[in-house]
């Protein structure tokens, strides 16, 4: 089996299992760990699930012991759906905190139906000192509800491995306009404004450059802002949910280098084209070849 990946690897692009791929990388290896799971939606998913997984102390089910197990509990007791989901998503999330660097942040994108229950495990889990933001995601694009608020929204929860030295540069993160140019300064005007936990950005339009096809493609610009705030030039970028490789191609842009994982070969067929057309060196690794 070939060489899955160390810190001199070139960027790599990983098909397999992502919870299995991800148990045979190093700890404390990536400054970005990026998670865009399958949202749970109520609709049908096969999904391999697992109760085990790897920590420093071994195998765990938490790291917070029983606050952690007794909360837990109390949620799955009050949604089954949301059980299965949990299982699927609890040993992915334990690995990405091993996985992160100690100056590392977690991205968690998720559908506004999951964000209450993973906000409140994850407290449990890693410490409400670790919790860093919720940012919203707004777009404005697709069905209007004409019986309730139509929803227009994910949510990220940002949590860092180490509240007391985790990296964040608000200075590399591009700026955007004033809502309200005409209550600031002309220099600000110019400047721009630092975007805040509310991100209005559109979705990935259908007919623009950056569309791959990929049904649950994000758009650049989204994961644009979390590499420039939490990463450095030569930093280590890692998304579990590959998807169309939006991760890697906005990494590679920034002087990042990356690992993506995802079994789907639909994922690697968008990524092969995609980074073939823009040029990025990408190694391509099946662990069972």
């Amino acid at each position: 089996m070939p060489e899955l990946w160390t810190p001199d690897s070139p960027s790599r692009v990983i098909r397999g299992d992502n919870l299995e791929v991800v148990a045979g990388l190093p700890d404390g290896a990536f400054t970005i760990v990026y998670l865009d799971p399958p949202f749970n939606t109520g609709r049908s998913q096969t999904r391999q699930s697992t109760t085990s997984v790897r920590s420093a102390s071994g195998s765990v089910r938490g790291f917070k012991g029983q606050q952690y197990e007794r909360i837990r509990g109390d949620l799955m007791s009050y949604d089954d759906h949301f059980e299965d989901y949990w299982s699927f998503l609890e040993p992915r999330l334990a690995e990405a905190w091993r996985l992160l660097a100690d100056d590392g942040t977690l991205y968690l994108h998720l559908d506004y139906r999951e964000a209450h229950y993973a906000k409140v495990l994850l407290d449990a889990l890693f410490g409400r000192a670790s919790f860093l933001n919720e940012i919203i995601w707004a777009y404005d694009y697709g069905a209007k509800s004409k019986n309730r608020w139509p929803t227009k929204h994910d949510t990220i929860l940002v949590y860092v491995k180490n509240p007391n030295g985790y990296h964040f540069d608000s200075t590399a993160v591009d700026r955007e306009p004033y809502m309200a140019p005409g209550l600031v300064t002309p220099e600000k005007v110019a400047k721009g404004k630092l975007p805040t936990d509310v991100w209005w950005h559109t979705i990935v339009s259908p007919t623009g450059k950056e569309k791959t096809g990929y049904p649950t493609q994000k758009p650049e610009g989204i994961l644009r802002r979390i590499v420039q705030a939490s990463s450095r030039e030569g930093d280590w970028v890692l998304d579990f949910f590959a998807g169309s490789g939006t991760t890697g191609a906005v990494a590679a842009a920034l002087g990042r280098r990356f690992v993506l994982v995802d079994q789907s070969e639909e994922s690697m067929a968008v990524i092969r084209a995609r980074f073939a057309k823009s040029g990025v060196d990408v190694e391509f690794v099946t662990p069972d070849d």
